[in-house]
């Protein structure tokens, strides 16, 4: 990375932020050192703790800032419809586009939770279940109107997370399938589980499942 000495604070803040990201994820937080990260970036070690007091305080932000991304990205792409099919096919496909753009940020908040004290832990978890709520509400109101059936809304939506977030570990671009074609056949998969129907060829839904047996 190129030497950012002589850059204004919050450029050089953006450039921790990311080189922190991208070590963390291929060190581990335990293993990178606030020198390693300093030499990345291009500055001494000790202006870090003008933006960082704390190592923790570093792994905290980038952390808070990742959710608070991710609950603003479907703030955004929440549907206006009221179809609980519409809404649980934009969660899916913002679920996806976000966490492949974001694949070492996501990495880093999945693995490294363990490294949070217990009050920073805690606030980090809230958010997490507000963004996991959203699509319990979702599950939820498609069963109600018969557009889902569902056993166990809770489990099937961990289920439907763990599923999504996974596509960061095997996805690369360029290779045999698209981002497009991917995010199509998770959405058909997420509809054969809930027992819902999209039609061929589209990553939309088309309607209600009539007899389909179904995180």
């Amino acid at each position: 990375m190129a030497r950012t000495t002589g850059s204004d604070g919050e450029k050089t803040e953006a450039a921790v932020r990311e080189a922190a990201v991208s070590l963390i994820a291929r060190l581990g937080y335990e293993a990178m050192s606030m020198r390693q990260l300093a030499a990345e970036v291009g500055v001494q070690a000790a202006a870090l703790y003008r933006y960082f007091p704390t190592k923790e305080d570093l792994l905290f932000t980038l952390m808070r800032e990742h959710m608070e991304g991710l609950l603003n990205a479907w703030e955004a792409a929440r549907p206006a419809s009221a179809d609980p099919v519409t809404r649980l096919a934009a969660y899916v496909e913002n679920h996806i586009a976000f966490h492949i753009e974001r694949r070492h940020a996501t990495h880093v908040s999945n693995m490294e939770l363990r490294s949070l004290s217990h009050e920073r832990l805690t606030q980090i978890l809230k958010m997490r279940t507000a963004y996991e709520k959203e699509l319990r509400t979702i599950l939820r109101d498609g069963a109600e109107a018969g557009a889902f059936e569902i056993d166990d809304t809770g489990l099937t939506a961990m289920a439907l997370i763990q599923m999504m977030t996974g596509v960061i570990v095997w996805f690369r671009p360029g290779e045999r399938l698209s981002l497009a074609e991917v995010t199509a056949s998770y959405l058909s998969m997420t509809m054969r589980l809930v027992g819902a129907t999209i039609s061929h060829g589209t990553a939309r839904p088309s309607g209600r499942a009539g007899d389909a047996v179904a995180l």
